[in-house]
Parts: structure tokens; C-alpha cells; sequence
């Protein structure tokens, strides 16, 4: 089954309707320059508290100093860090000693074949990677939730040259996730607006998009 990970998660009711419509990760956002879903670093940890093993609560991060990201995550109780903008050489070593048993998550965001680059080199020290559609050179970044897709030619080239799990992010909805799987064919996809009404989960947008997932799965089975 490819994993899906609702992200944006704003409050413990909606964590809880996304694990039980079976969501294998959570996204909890937490203070970013841009995009949607922000909440407190106190209701993430409220929310990550509530979350059951063995589903995964990643927290979104733009800090790149690894002290930083290291104490946020004590703060958090979170499993999962989710790195989201680019850290320094050396950066990715600091935090698997300080947070021993945290797993660690690049995102990189698909700009063009440059980014095959990237994230071929930073995988040898992460253990996911998730493609987005953000955009660091802008003067305010975009580090995610920008609704948009991407390249998934170059995401699919990622997908099969690098040697850990990858997740789809970017623009993902119940009309074009299943074609984004048989394109790129990630471990994982993850989806904040395309499930979401007036900026609240949607429960039925979550079942549609949770039914296509499934359905891309057993299609790319048989294939």
C-alpha cells in the first residue's frame, strides 16, 4: 500500500479522523515564512500526545540549525522530523546524535534537473525524502503548501535512483493522485489542500483521495 501522509493537521479531532481513515503520518506545521497550517509548538505536542503508534507525526521545521531543531523536537514529542528548507554541510550528522531514534526527513523541492542532484546527495544521510513544489530563492521562501505540482518526470528519476523511501508532495487531490502514483511510483504521498474545504479537513475529500490511493495501489500491483 502506498503510505499517505495528511499533513496540516490543525487540531487532535482532526488528527484522530486521519488516523482513522488510515493515514500512515500526521503533518504538524510548525512556524514557517509561508504557506498554511501553522499552529503552535504547545498544540503539537497536544496533538502528537494523542496520535497512536505506529503512525508516524512528522513535524514540519524550517530551522536549520541542528540545536534548534534538536530542542523543537523535545518540545514537540514528535518521531519524525520534517527538515523543509536546506541545512549545512554536516547538519544532518548533528541531529541523528542528538535525536537518536527521531527519523529524519529531507524535503526537496522540485524546481528542475537540478534538484535530481540534491537529493541523490542528501539522501545518504536522511531516511526519507519528500519532493515538494516550493521555491527557496524567492525573497519570502515557499517551503511547502503552495497547492502546486511539479515536475513528476524528474520526481519519478528521484524515485528510482535513490535508495531510501520518497514521498510525493505538491498540488496532490482524489482527481490526480492515482495518475501521480503510476508516474512516479513513490513509497508515500502527502496531501494538505487537496483534502481540505475552507482550510478544515474534509472527511469525504480525505475518503475519495484515501479510495483513489488504494485503488493506484492495486492497479500498479497487477501491472
Amino acid at each position: 500500500m502506498t503510505r499517505i501522509k495528511i499533513c496540516c493537521i490543525g487540531s487532535t479531532e482532526e488528527a484522530r479522523v486521519a488516523v482513522q481513515l488510515g493515514a500512515s503520518a500526521v503533518g504538524l506545521v510548525s512556524e514557517m515564512p509561508s504557506g498554511p497550517g501553522v499552529i503552535s509548538e504547545k498544540l503539537i505536542a497536544e496533538i502528537a500526545a494523542t496520535v497512536p503508534p505506529p503512525v508516524g507525526t512528522f513535524l514540519l521545521t524550517c530551522k536549520q540549525d541542528p540545536g534548534d531543531i534538536g530542542r523543537q523536537q523535545r518540545r514537540c514529542g514528535v518521531n519524525t522530523i520534517q527538515i523543509c528548507d536546506r541545512l549545512p554541510r554536516g547538519a544532518h550528522a548533528e541531529l541523528r546524535e542528538a535525536l537518536p531514534g527521531i527519523a529524519l526527513v529531507q524535503v526537496v523541492h522540485v524546481t528542475g534537473e537540478e534538484s535530481l542532484r540534491e537529493a541523490l546527495e542528501v539522501a545518504a544521510h536522511v531516511d526519507a525524502l519528500l519532493l515538494d513544489s516550493g521555491n527557496q530563492s524567492l525573497t519570502v521562501k515557499e517551503l511547502g503548501g503552495t497547492g502546486r505540482t511539479h515536475d513528476w518526470e524528474i520526481s519519478a528519476q528521484i524515485v528510482q535512483r535513490a535508495a531510501i523511501p520518497v514521498f510525493l508532495a505538491g498540488g496532490l487531490n482524489p482527481t490526480n493522485v492515482a495518475t501521480s502514483i503510476r508516474v512516479v511510483r513513490p513509497f508515500g504521498v502527502d496531501v494538505c489542500s487537496g483534502v481540505r474545504t475552507d482550510g478544515r479537513l474534509d472527511e469525504d475529500k480525505a475518503r475519495r483521495f484515501m479510495s483513489a490511493v488504494a485503488a493506484a495501489t492495486e492497479a500498479r500491483a497487477v501491472a
